[in-house]
């Protein structure tokens, strides 16, 4: 059955479920914010200030609340998939916008001229804070990090790493020991896919300069390759064989000379789907210095490949190798693809100076998981200071609060720019209005830093934001919340009327 929620109950559905997600998510804003308890069906219950994983746990049992929830959710949730923090910022943002912009409709604003005024307005801000924003120092974002992860180790461990290898090429790894190490991997990974178990004589083959083949086509007969099996015979090298998949009698053949003949055949299956696919093999084809084989027909000893090593483990196969001029052109090709291309930072890396992994360790998998949790949200914060970085503590949109008008839709604006760094203070028990006044007094020259318990020259303070933190912040909750204020009905469908029901039936 569906259920028409409109008016003034819709309305104080909206404020219900609203308040529920923002004032269990905002208490964890700031350095001195609190945690959360989450308990989970298939885990251990775990503890964490992350906003959008808290978020993403918050329900209620009216199903209308709950599709409000979803709705809000979705503001935090874009920032996060967006910048990767600045979750919490955001929710804070939508709850003020949002309750604001209900007062000045009850007072007789058209809901739909307020959305366009609004939106309007927030891209007026936004421009805004651009002109704010700096190129960050290496020390400044050792800070940001720092401030993100809440844990000046955490940030000593991806600085480090960030220094060898760049932001984009660090990925954040659970790792059942109780330590936190790195990583570096140097050289071109993919994922093992090989043919048969049997190849592995050890935990691991090890094949140094090895002639290799690579084709996205499924290698059906022996037939196929039999001139590159003669030559390996002969010449008693190594080969290394990539294809799209084989013909299971082919792979029993190969894996018989690979013991009885000792000729080191390996026959590897190719990583990924589709263009990812191809856009791999393409990779492997440039470090050795081949073609990928789109024609059967077209094997023959001269479409062979070298490369110097190769590490094939149960999980990943690593192939090393030196930089030339195809290699350069290549880098060359994929900076120009980098903004359309999904997942090629991490390619582009391997081609340069290669990747880390920062394995994450912890008595208990409780406390570890919440580590992962604190390294990731501190990555994606490396990675948006990248782009540029203000004052933090919510002073950039204090600051900007006070060329509005207190009236109209800038009166909405003005009192939801001013909430993240009273809720900062709040949630640190400070005494909020002292603080501010003082912040005002200096002509916004200097902030309030919270974990130190001091104020600072924003000139020369550590405690930064990332300009694209607040500006997805903003936005998204700004888009989110004037959308739910044109919305006057809500269509839902009722599972648990129609339940009832049955169950009513079935008792008769």
């Amino acid at each position: 059955m569906k259920r028409v929620v409109s008016n003034d109950e819709l309305q104080e559905k909206m404020i219900e479920g609203i308040k529920l997600l923002c004032g269990a998510v905002k208490t964890t804003l700031g350095p001195k914010g609190s945690n959360v308890i989450i308990d989970h069906s298939t885990f251990s219950p775990f503890i964490t200030n992350d906003g959008v994983t808290i978020a993403e746990n918050i329900e209620s049992e009216d199903p209308v609340i709950n599709t409000i929830l979803e709705l809000t959710k979705e503001a935090s949730i874009k920032t996060n998939e967006t910048v990767g923090d600045g979750t919490t910022t955001t929710l804070v943002l939508l709850e003020s916008i949002f309750l604001e912009g209900r007062k000045l409709i009850q007072e007789g604003y058209n809901q739909v001229i307020l959305k366009r005024e609004l939106d309007e307005q927030t891209l007026k801000i936004i421009e805004e804070i651009k002109k704010e924003s700096k190129v960050a120092t290496l020390k400044e974002l050792a800070s940001i990090v720092n401030i993100s992860a809440n844990d000046s180790t955490i940030g000593e461990l991806l600085i480090e790493a960030y220094k060898k290898v760049g932001a984009n090429a660090i990925k954040i790894k659970e790792y059942d020991k109780e330590d936190t190490i790195i990583t570096y991997l140097k050289g071109y990974y993919f994922d093992t896919l090989i043919a048969s178990p049997y190849f592995f004589k050890d935990e691991k083959i090890n094949i140094d300069n090895s002639k290799i083949l690579i084709t996205n086509k499924e290698i059906k007969d022996i037939e196929d390759i039999s001139s590159i099996i003669n030559y390996i015979f002969k010449t008693n090298e190594s080969l290394i064989i990539i294809a799209k998949d084989y013909n299971e009698y082919l792979i029993n053949e190969i894996v018989n000379l690979y013991y009885e003949n000792n000729m080191k055949i390996i026959l590897l299956k190719s990583p990924g789907y589709g263009e990812e696919e191809l856009d791999i093999l393409s990779d492997i084809a440039i470090i050795s210095n081949t073609n990928i084989v789109y024609n059967l027909e077209d094997i023959n000893i001269n479409i062979l490949g070298q490369i110097e090593s190769i590490l094939i483990e149960k999980d990943k196969t690593k192939i090393s190798f030196k930089t030339n001029a195809k290699v350069e052109e290549r880098i060359k090709e994929l900076e120009t693809k980098k903004n359309i291309i999904k997942n090629i930072d991490n390619r582009l890396a391997m081609f340069k100076n290669g990747t880390a992994e920062i394995l994450v360790g912890a008595v208990t998998t409780t406390e570890r998981r919440e580590k992962k949790m604190r390294f990731d949200d501190a990555l994606c914060a490396l990675n948006s200071a990248n782009k540029g970085i203000v004052p933090g503590s919510g002073i950039i949109l204090l600051k900007l609060s006070e060329n509005l008008k207190a009236n109209g839709i800038e009166k909405i604006l003005k009192i939801a720019l001013t909430k993240p760094i009273k809720q900062i203070l709040e949630n640190a028990g400070l005494e909020k209005d002292k603080i501010l006044n003082k912040i005002k007094e200096n002509n916004y020259e200097i902030l309030y830093n919270v974990k130190n318990d001091t104020y600072e020259n924003i000139q020369e303070t550590e405690v930064l934001d990332t300009t694209e933190v607040i500006i997805n912040s903003l936005k998204n909750a700004s888009s989110i919340a004037g959308m739910l204020l044109t919305t006057t009905t809500l269509i839902i469908n009722e599972y648990q009327n129609n339940i009832n029901k049955v169950n009513d039936y079935n008792e008769l």
